[in-house]
């Protein structure tokens, strides 16, 4: 009677990972995630340019090479960054 028994065949792989991201990323999960990073984003974005307004003035009397064009490209860059990844969360 043992030998009667097969087991099933393994799953593919596409099929091991759709189960796989059922299981553990949920709906509800996904819009968490991608939401505290698109909000974190925007923060960053608003008030590190808020940051910059307020300090101008001390930022360029410091006679640092970094100017406030390449702080704000940073600040922006980071930003734009983080809601990237809130995006790619979301519809991935």
């Amino acid at each position: 009677m043992a030998k009667d028994f097969t087991p099933p065949p393994p799953p593919t792989l596409k099929e091991a990972l759709k189960e796989d991201r059922f299981e553990y990323d949920c709906i509800p999960c996904q819009i968490l995630g991608s939401g505290a990073f698109i909000g974190l984003g925007v923060y960053t974005y608003i008030s590190g340019h808020n940051q910059l307004t307020k300090r101008e003035a001390l930022i360029r009397k410091s006679g640092s090479r970094l100017g406030m064009g390449g702080r704000r490209v940073g600040i922006t860059g980071m930003a734009a960054t983080l809601v990237g990844i809130g995006i790619y969360r979301w519809f991935a």
